[in-house]
């Protein structure tokens, strides 16, 4: 099993990465949509295009994951009602030697969790009802524990502000496609070139979202899982969870696909999902598990 401290630092590293990939992009296609509209103000797009950069890296970082709490519904699990699920995080971040995360709830059917957070001393931990309503001990156990193992090795950290940065991505770029249609006569002789150029961003924008996601390498679940059975000494309780969540889960919990690879299993249930999947076939998870 990969070492936690190669992967803590390996994932510091892509975050650093990902900040100065997404910087760029923004400075590019405001330059393009400048171009197109008024050259005049190419300098004032490209400031605002900087400015929104910088504060939306340090908006991911400190608020990403109230962010995403917020666009999942998210709210606080308290006692008594929660108090197997509470007691269940305590148990496990203690036994993982982390700061216990804060505890929240989904109210959704569908059997899901995530981690979010920007380190182990400000992580929360979600699930849905449907999870809760389905598990027992050992499942609820082993699901937690996966999310365990995201926290620790800092995997919220980088997967968070994949969910905020790229997804801010996306919106300016459909913006910019949208006010395409409302578009009036440019200044610029050769707005054609940067019309082209700002289309080409705006499209491949969303494939981008995609090509990172999958860069969040699946390898991770498997650790996730195996640091799992590690903790709760149990392959047996997440392998069962696993296999509720294939059976059961239909797709009811609508997510955004910058958020959908937070989620311990792909939220949403069709035939396409898996070709671009970042999470390795539930199938081959359960299998590992089992020969643990």
């Amino acid at each position: 099993m990969a070492n936690f401290f190669d992967e803590i630092r390996k994932n510091k590293i892509k975050s650093i990465l990902l900040i100065f990939l997404v910087i760029p992009v923004f400075i590019l296609l405001a330059y393009a949509i400048a171009e197109v509209y008024n050259p005049e103000l190419t300098f004032l797009f490209i400031t605002i295009a900087s400015l929104i950069a910088i504060v939306q890296i340090f908006v991911s970082y400190y608020k990403g994951d109230k962010i995403v709490l917020k666009i999942t519904g998210a709210k606080p699990a308290t006692k008594p009602k929660y108090t197997r699920l509470i007691n269940i995080v305590e148990g496990l971040s203690i036994a993982a030697n982390i700061p216990t995360p804060k505890v929240y709830v989904i109210e959704n059917p569908d059997l899901n969790a995530f981690a979010t957070g920007r380190d182990p001393e400000h992580a929360s931990i979600a699930v849905t009802t449907g999870l809760l309503e389905k598990m027992n001990k050992e499942e609820l156990e082993g699901v937690i524990g996966h999310e365990m193992s995201h926290i620790k090795n800092y995997d919220i950290k980088f997967m968070t502000l994949v969910s905020v940065l790229i997804g801010l991505v996306v919106i300016i770029s459909n913006i910019f496609l949208r006010s395409l249609w409302f578009r009036g006569r440019s200044r610029n002789k050769n707005s054609g070139i940067f019309l082209l150029i700002g289309l080409a961003l705006a499209i491949i924008a969303p494939i981008a979202v995609k090509l990172i996601q999958l860069a969040i390498s699946r390898k991770r679940e498997f650790l996730a899982d195996a640091s799992s059975a590690q903790l709760t000494r149990y392959p047996d309780g997440l392998a069962s969870a696993l296999e509720k969540i294939k059976e059961y889960n239909t797709g009811k919990l609508q997510v955004s696909d910058a958020v959908a690879p937070l989620f311990i299993s792909e939220p949403k249930r069709n035939r396409f999902v898996y070709l671009f999947s970042t999470h390795p076939p539930i199938e081959e998870r359960i299998k590992r598990l089992r020969e643990m």
